[in-house]
Formats: C-alpha cells, structure tokens, sequence
C-alpha cells in the first residue's frame, strides 16, 4: 500500500452558483476509512468535459451535489482498496480510469440488460459524488475501467468519457459500412472522437461546425465532407446534397441546444436514424410527427456507456484506430478552461495534468 498523504489540492464548488475554487488542504479519504468495494485512485490526469460545466452551473434539471469536486474522466494508480471487497477485479498498482458512472448496483433490470448508466442506484462522478478534479480520488473496483497498453494517459481520460460516449451512440444506431453519418459539432470534443470511430467501422463523415481550424482538424481525421454552418444559408438543404442529395443515414447530435435535433428530422433520408446524445438542460426536440412518421425516423436517447463499451472504445483507441487531440493544462486553469468552453472555442479536449 503506497504511502497516501492526508490533504490534497481540488478545485471545488462549495454551493450552487459559488465560484470555482482551488483548496490546496482538501482531506484525502485514508486507506483504513474505505468501505468495501471502494478504491482510492492516485490521479494523473484528469479530463474537462462539458458536463462538467453543467455541474458548476447546476443548470440540469437533476441538481448537483454541493459541495462538489467535479470530473469524471480521471487516469491514475489504484493506491488502496477497502477491507473485505470481494471478486476485487483490480489490484493495487493498477493503471485504471474513473467514468462518469462511478457505481451501479449490477442487479436491477437495467444493469443486467446492459444500461447499467439507468440503475436507479448509479452514483455520477463529479455530479452527485466527487470525482476527479482531484489528486485522490474514491471509486468502485467494479466500475473503474483497466487502462491498456497503446494509450497514454492524457488520451485515455478524454476517451473515457467523450469517446465511451460517441462510441455507445455509433455502435447502437443500427448503421451499416458506407453509410452516411453527419455529426454536428464535429470539431468539438466529443465531435472529433466520433469521427474516427465512425470512419473505424465504416461510415462516411459529413463533419459540420465553424472555423478553418476545425475543417482542417475534421479533414485530417477522416471527414469524407466539410460544412462551415456559418457560411452555410441552408444547412438542412446542404447536408441533403453532401450525402448523394439524399440525406445521411444517421445524425449523432451532441450539441447542447434544440435546434441540432429539430434539424435532423428534416434533413435525415427516408429510414434513418438520429442519436441524441447531448444533454442540453432546459431544451426541446419539436420535431414535425408527420415527417417523423412520413419518413419512418427512429429517434434513440444514448446515454454514455456501460462497463462493456469503456473497454472497447478504449482498445479501438489503444490500438490506433482513434487518436485524441487534446491541449494539457494544469488544474489552476479550469476557470478559464469553463470560460473557453462556453465561448466555444475548443478544438478536440483539455485534460489537466494534476502534477502542476
């Protein structure tokens, strides 16, 4: 058992609309104090999601947990495991990563049917228990995810969370080889993992979003086509003529307001299917019923991933297939990271190296 220290440094919320704080003297949960089926988790990175900021603003329908430590895509050394865990499928020493889904009960309906993020007993890192805005971190040996070999650690954070999560919602939209698939956001975290996935089993990219960063990042990864939609009159019309004047099979659409959604209804060809996966607090998806029906849309809620798509969606970037682009900063800029997000300003992640 490594020697663990007593305090540690965090960036916490101490209520809801407090500011972002650094505590350098946060306590550190001891060795002795876990349960069973706990772990304590050394961190060395940590990524910055979205949902982070939906936390810090507390602007979901659900309410955070306050005070919160927020993260949820953090790497690091299992340094401790609580007393008397059973069937412990990891080890002290272990290269592991903590998710956005911190436990579920394994049990229920849901979990055994494989949506284990739906247990009504799942615990959220960074939302309704602390994550990984941290230096230690407290999980669940049954729902950190073993880290392989072929991947640093700056890259596995962001895939746990913003590649677990496109992976899910390709892997489960019935999408065939050489179907057309747009992504709106494309440049974005989430939207550049889903790119290379997509183009990894198959599927023709039509990437939109803004800005001659991101159309060169989106064309290098893969993109079969490019839609800048400011510089775009119709986008409904020139998504429709970018896939063979027909429309894509598929929408994946992770952005945090309703007009992506309602959109995709319209531009989508006859049978296709459009993934909704961004959570947008107080939106609505008015798509037209008739046009739904008319065109025999399937519209899927996917909601990041179980256990099962963590480790593949890992191995497929471990192996290659999918690379992250990230910028590394240290915990003391998250402030400005939130500021940047919410100004859109990212191009791929940010991940936080918790030695600086």
């Amino acid at each position: 058992m490594s020697n663990v220290p007593k305090t540690q440094t965090v960036a916490i919320i101490a209520s809801s609309g407090a500011a972002l704080e650094i505590n350098k003297d946060h306590p550190v949960k001891q060795p002795s104090e876990l349960e069973p089926g706990e772990c304590l988790v050394r961190l060395s990175c940590t990524g910055v999601c979205h949902t982070d900021l939906h936390a810090r603003k507390n602007d979901w329908p659900i309410p955070a947990k306050t005070p919160l430590i927020g993260g949820h895509e953090g790497v690091g050394e299992v340094v401790a495991i609580g007393a008397n865990t059973s069937h412990c499928p990891v080890k002290v020493g272990q290269r592991v990563g903590i998710k956005w889904l911190a436990y579920s009960c394994l049990d229920c309906e849901q979990c055994r049917s494989g949506l284990e993020q739906n247990c009504p007993s799942a615990k959220l890192s960074g939302f309704n228990v602390d994550g990984t805005f941290s230096q230690y971190a407290v999980s669940y040996v049954h729902h950190v995810t073993p880290i392989p070999e072929g991947i640093d650690n700056n890259a596995a954070a962001s895939v746990l969370c913003a590649g677990v999560t496109v992976y899910r919602a390709l892997k489960y939209s019935g999408a065939h080889i050489g179907n057309w698939v747009v992504l709106p956001g494309a440049g974005g975290g989430l939207g550049h993992l889903a790119i290379q996935y997509a183009v990894a089993m198959g599927l023709r990219v039509v990437a939109v979003d803004t800005g001659s960063h991101k159309k060169e990042l989106c064309l290098k990864l893969g993109a079969s086509k490019w839609i800048d939609f400011k510089e775009t009159k119709d986008l409904v019309n020139a998504i429709r003529e970018a896939c063979d004047g027909k429309g894509p099979h598929l929408a994946v659409v992770t952005a945090a307001t309703g007009a992506g959604y309602t959109q995709a209804v319209d531009y989508l060809r006859p049978g296709g299917t459009l993934m909704a996966v961004g959570l947008p607090g107080d939106a609505t998806l008015d798509a037209s019923i008739f046009f739904t029906v008319f065109k025999s849309i399937t519209i899927k809620g996917s909601y990041v991933g179980n256990r099962q798509d963590a480790i593949e969606a890992l191995d497929i970037a471990a192996a290659g297939k999918v690379k992250v682009h990230y910028d590394l900063r240290g915990l003391s800029d998250l402030k400005d990271v939130y500021e940047s997000m919410e100004e859109g300003k990212i191009a791929g992640r940010v991940v936080l190296d918790m030695s600086k």
